[in-house]
């Protein structure tokens, strides 16, 4: 008797397993038919839209969107928030430039600063959830706007230029593969590296444990507080990398760009599948999102939308991907 009943329950967790992969698969369907349906919209509304010049606009800023929104997608799966991702990439930004132009350091030791400080950032916002107990949402408010004002100090309130830096423009606008920008083939590895960290180690394993069930793993002997850290720290270097793209791209480093790049990040993250209440998601969801999101932006402005509806547009897909969520966990009893 005792063998039927373990048969039967295992045979219900497989097909729990294939149910849950079967929706997650459908979820990320439907995300890519929005993203086709988008491009015939801009494509028969917006002149030169499908011209190769603006689908190169459209892949270097999904390069640097995509790149936040993978590394918070760690972060959410956990059912935490990270809202510093946008300044505190303006701050490693800014810190690279710095490292390159003040200090002349080599340009492998400017992006090491780049990652590390993107890194730093991310590991403080973990230790003040983890240790001084405050909620993610407060902790990385807090650090968007400590992020802003370092940047800001740092470059005196104004950009710092990297023409003089060589082979520095070329990390992102140049192209090892012919028609393929850097930043976007840079992106693709490291979503590779991400999706592999999420699925096959320790790191996503408990990434997703976390995330469904923070107190059960707890009790479990897992130390959340070190994996969380961890995983803020995970989602820091992401954050330090987009801020190199986005420094190369425009050869650049501008003090206060990157305010507003975490909501198009979050979003991305939302729509590709991941929840925000945690213990769901995929990197591949958010890279369909992320260029859901780089495309809407970029066809907006080309059919000349104004910037504050743009805004009014980007906000109402965050409220539709959100209630979305909500209709999925609702559905699956959660």
């Amino acid at each position: 008797m005792a063998k039927v009943t373990k048969s039967g329950s295992d045979d219900q967790v497989v097909k729990t397993g294939i149910v849950a992969t079967l929706r997650r698969q459908a979820e990320q369907s439907l995300a890519f038919a929005s993203l086709i349906a988008i491009i015939i919209f801009f494509t028969i509304a917006g002149t030169g839209f499908m011209s190769w010049d603006n689908i190169d606009g459209i892949l270097l800023s999904t390069a640097v969107t995509g790149m936040l929104a993978v590394g918070t997608t760690f972060v959410i799966i956990t059912g935490g928030i990270d809202l510093s991702i946008g300044t505190g990439m303006s701050l490693a930004a800014v810190l690279t430039a710095e490292s390159l132009t003040k200090f002349h350091m080599p340009l492998v030791m400017g992006l090491i600063v780049g990652v590390a400080s993107g890194a730093l950032i991310g590991a403080i916002n973990g230790i003040m959830i983890t240790m001084l107990k405050l909620p993610p949402f407060i902790a990385t408010l807090a650090m968007m706007l400590a992020a802003k004002g370092l940047a800001l100090v740092l470059s005196g309130v104004a950009p710092v230029y990297l023409d003089t830096v060589k082979g520095w423009g070329s990390i992102a606008t140049g192209m090892w593969i012919p028609n393929f920008p850097n930043a976007v083939l840079i992106l693709f590895i490291f979503a590779v590296i991400a999706s592999v960290i999420l699925n096959r180690t320790i790191v996503g394993r408990y990434t997703f444990a976390i995330g469904s069930n923070e107190e059960a793993t707890k009790l479990s002997g897992v130390s959340v507080t070190k994996w969380l850290i961890i995983i803020y720290t995970i989602g820091g270097a992401f954050t330090g990398i987009a801020g190199i793209l986005l420094t190369s791209r425009l050869s650049s480093a501008q003090p206060a760009l990157g305010q507003g790049y975490e909501l198009e990040a979050i979003a991305a993250v939302i729509i590709g599948g991941t929840s925000l209440l945690g213990g769901k998601g995929s990197i591949l969801g958010t890279m369909i999102g992320a260029l859901i999101m780089a495309t809407l932006v970029n066809g907006l402005r080309i059919m000349e939308i104004h910037q504050e509806w743009q805004s009014v547009v980007v906000g109402a897909v965050i409220v539709v991907a959100v209630y979305a969520d909500t209709l999925r966990r609702r559905r699956s009893g959660v």
